[in-house]
């Protein structure tokens, strides 16, 4: 059993161009959330199929050795726009930097945000000259949950996570009508959010987009999302709850 394992890491490994031994996904449990800003911008009018993407991580990943500023790799999968079709974007996530080697990984998307919801996220509900300062001011989290700095994370009144020094850290929470899930099997652990909310689930901020495939079914992994007015653009700063599947 212990050869066949390794057997298929090498092929994994091979597959990457990196050191057998450290490609096994099990290192990041299912289920865990990977809060991602793009890199570039993708236009769907002017990409291609094997197209690059790539992105960060926003936040150091609580139970793993993912940390924040890692890098995570994907390729454009199909797109196209028109004036006269909907315009489509197809997209997979597959690996993700750990200690400085690329590592082999299936993801889908609970969440997306433009740039403006990203800066509006950050901008303090209470103002300095009201005495606050940046070390204790309130913001807004994407989706509505209050961030209160050096306290809780809140959704009305109730407590959904604490404050770090880069974003959430909670539980994340299903919501009504919405097809995103809670915590998943085993992995009940507070997961890093970001600056969205923790039920946040599908599109903020882009008015024509929809995700209409979350890569959580067949085909596994795909991110399909659509515009109704033609043109798909995600500007560099647009920022993802990525998933580990």
């Amino acid at each position: 059993m212990q050869c066949r394992w390794n057997i298929a890491a090498l092929v994994l490994a091979a597959s990457l161009s990196i050191a057998p031994g450290i490609v096994a996904q099990n290192a990041i449990p299912s289920g865990t959330i990977l809060p991602v800003s793009l890199d570039t911008s993708l236009n769907a009018a002017k990409i291609h199929p094997g197209q690059k993407i790539r992105a960060t991580v926003m936040q150091d990943i609580a139970g793993t050795p993912l940390r924040r500023r890692a890098r995570v790799e994907g390729r454009v999968v199909q797109a196209r726009a028109s004036k006269n079709i909907q315009a489509e974007l197809e997209m997979q996530f597959d690996a993700v930097e750990i200690n400085g080697r690329m590592v082999l990984i299936q993801t889908n998307l609970r969440a997306l945000a433009s740039y403006l919801e990203v800066e509006e996220a950050q901008i303090p509900e209470e103002m300095a000259s009201r005495g606050l300062t940046p070390a204790n001011w309130t913001t807004q989290q994407i989706g509505g949950d209050q961030f209160y700095r050096g306290g809780p994370v809140s959704s009305g009144v109730a407590t959904v996570g604490q404050t770090t020094p880069w974003g959430a850290l909670d539980v994340p929470r299903t919501q009504s009508g919405q097809p995103c899930r809670g915590a998943v099997g085993e992995n009940t652990r507070p997961q890093a959010m970001w600056l969205f909310s923790s039920d946040a689930c599908g599109v903020y901020g882009f008015a024509n987009i929809r995700i209409v495939h979350a890569g959580r079914s067949n085909p596994a992994g795909i991110i399909t999302l659509t515009s109704n007015n033609g043109k798909l653009k995600l500007g560099s700063g647009t920022a993802m709850l990525l998933r580990v599947r």
